[in-house]
C-alpha cells in the first residue's frame, strides 16, 4: 500500500544541506534523509500558540525569522493533547520526564531508547540515557529500539505479519551521521530495522512511530500531511 505525498511549493534545492534520496530493500520503497553532525537539526513541538502540529505551521514560524526546514520528520509518539510520550528536551529545556518501566503499545516494547542531539548524534538505549545523563541540547524518547550495538532488538520477528508505514533514525558509530528513514510501502519492524543495519549500516537505530509518519523533503518535492502532530525533528536553513 503506497503512502499518499501532498507536494508543497519548493525551496530552492541551493538552500538544502540535508541528502534525501529514494531507496529500496528488500523490494520495500524507503525514503532515506542524511544529517551530518554541525548541520542545524532541531526537535520542535510548540510555538506561543501551542503545538505546531505540521510542517506548515512551523515553517511559517521559522519564515518569520528568516529560515526554513531543510527537511523534517515527525520524531516519537505523542498524546491526544500533543504532548510528548516520555523524554522530551528543546534547547535545553526537559519538557517531559524519561520513562523506563514497560507497558503497553510500541513505546513500551523494552528496550525503548533516546535519540539526542547534542556535540554529535546518539541513538541510547533508556535506561542507560538515564544512568548516564549524556548532555544533550534536544532529545526525544521512543520505542522500540530497532537495532541495539549492532543486534536487532529481539521481539523484532521474521515474518510478522504486522505491516505499517514506520519511520525512525539510525547514527553512525562516531556519531557524525543521523539518518532518517520512512516507509513508502507498509513494512514490519524486523525488515524495517534490518534496512538501517543492513542496507545503511547503522549500529543503533530507534523507532519513531507508524501510520502517522510523515516526511517533509523539498527537494524531492514532498510534503505529508494528515492529523496534527507533536514532536518534530528537522534542519533548518537560510530562506531564500
Amino acid at each position: 500500500m503506497r503512502f499518499l505525498v501532498i507536494a508543497l511549493m519548493l525551496v530552492p534545492v541551493a538552500a538544502q544541506a540535508t541528502d534525501c534520496r529514494d531507496t529500496t530493500f528488500e523490494g520495500a520503497s524507503y525514503t532515506v534523509c542524511e544529517v551530518a553532525a554541525g548541520e542545524d537539526l532541531r526537535l520542535f513541538h510548540s510555538g506561543p500558540d501551542g503545538p505546531y502540529g505540521s510542517f506548515r505551521n512551523l515553517n511559517d514560524a521559522l519564515a518569520a525569522k528568516g529560515q526554513t526546514l531543510g527537511f523534517a520528520m515527525n520524531a516519537g509518539m505523542y498524546h491526544r493533547d500533543l504532548a510528548p510520550v516520555g523524554l522530551y528536551i528543546e534547547d535545553g529545556v526537559e519538557m517531559s520526564g524519561i520513562v523506563t518501566s514497560d507497558g503497553p503499545g510500541n513505546f513500551g516494547m523494552l528496550p525503548n531508547g533516546v535519540f539526542c542531539i547534542g556535540e554529535t548524534f546518539r541513538v541510547i538505549e533508556s535506561r542507560a540515557f538515564e544512568k548516564e545523563r549524556p548532555e544533550c541540547r534536544f532529545a526525544t524518547q521512543s520505542g522500540p529500539m530497532l537495532v541495539i550495538k549492532g543486534a536487532l532488538h529481539p521481539q523484532l520477528l521474521p515474518g510478522s505479519d504486522s505491516l505499517n508505514i514506520r519511520n525512525g533514525v539510525g547514527v553512525s558509530e562516531d556519531g557524525q551521521r543521523a539518518v532518517f528513514a520512512i516507509s513508502n510501502d507498509e513494512v514490519n519492524f524486523n525488515s524495517f530495522a534490518r534496512l538501517f543495519r543492513d542496507q545503511l549500516g547503522l549500529p543503533d537505530a530507534l523507532f519513531f512511530d507508524g501510520n502517522v509518519s510523515r516526511l517533509y523533503a523539498p527537494a524531492l518535492k514532498r510534503h505529508d500531511g494528515g492529523f496534527p502532530m507533536g514532536p518534530m525533528v528537522g534542519t533548518v536553513v537560510p530562506k531564500g
